[in-house]
């Protein structure tokens, strides 16, 4: 993500600890390419797994992350539908308010 969409409270922290930062974002980059998952997927199990441990910012960038890479709208909605049998209903729901708080920034 570029920095200039990263919330205040991460921006600070890149700034106040570039190494960290700089280990954090490289550790990212060898999981994703550690395992035989193409980009789409990794981006789809990325958002899910956002939404089952609720976590509102992981969930937002995992949208955002999904949308830049061409994941299409219905396609990250059915995410939070299939949220839906494991994590109940109140937990899609809120994944579905996340997702649409995402959306509605980037318009």
């Amino acid at each position: 993500m570029p920095d200039k969409e990263l919330p205040n409270a991460v921006d600070r922290f890149r700034k106040r600890h570039p190494d960290i930062w700089k280990a954090f974002n490289e550790l990212g980059d060898h999981c994703h390419q550690a395992g035989p998952l193409d980009e789409k997927t990794r981006r789809l199990v990325k958002l899910a797994l956002s939404i089952g441990a609720g976590l509102e910012g992981a969930t937002h960038s995992a949208v955002r992350a999904a949308r830049k890479s061409g994941i299409t709208e219905d396609e990250v909605d059915h995410v939070a539908v299939l949220a839906i049998s494991t994590l109940g209903l109140p937990a899609a729901t809120r994944a579905m308010t996340w997702i649409g708080d995402t959306a509605r920034r980037a318009s």
